[in-house]
């Protein structure tokens, strides 16, 4: 192996949260926050850019674009992360505690991939 072993391991964590948002992506839409516009469409888009960017992420020509990539992914993500704080409906039945403890671990995520950026 190249890399790392734990590369491999977010590489294939993002290959298959991007696969899951082909096989459930009514769950995705749920949660999108309703002033972004074509649910389905963001669902499907970023379901594609996971899987893309987790398979980037074991070559090492794509790998800095791929983490770059994923962080900034991370980001925009979190506004589903505050948005599900908003209401009983947005939570998707999740309890309170585990979606404020969401937030830090979307930051820990994105310093896991950061860390990548010296191999």
């Amino acid at each position: 192996m190249k890399f790392p072993w734990h590369l491999y391991l977010m590489s294939a964590m993002y290959i298959f949260a991007g696969v899951m948002h082909f096989v459930k992506p009514k769950a995705y839409m749920r949660i999108m926050p309703k002033y972004l516009p074509f649910h389905k469409g963001l669902v499907y888009w970023s379901g594609l850019a996971e899987i893309v960017l987790g398979i980037g992420l074991c070559f090492t020509i794509t790998k800095a674009f791929a983490i770059w990539s994923i962080i900034a992914m991370l980001l925009v993500f979190l506004l589903v992360h505050f948005y599900m704080l908003t209401g009983k409906k947005a939570s998707a039945g999740m309890p309170q505690w585990i979606l404020i403890l969401r937030i830090p671990l979307q930051f820990g995520l994105i310093y896991w991939a950061y860390w990548y950026l010296q191999f």
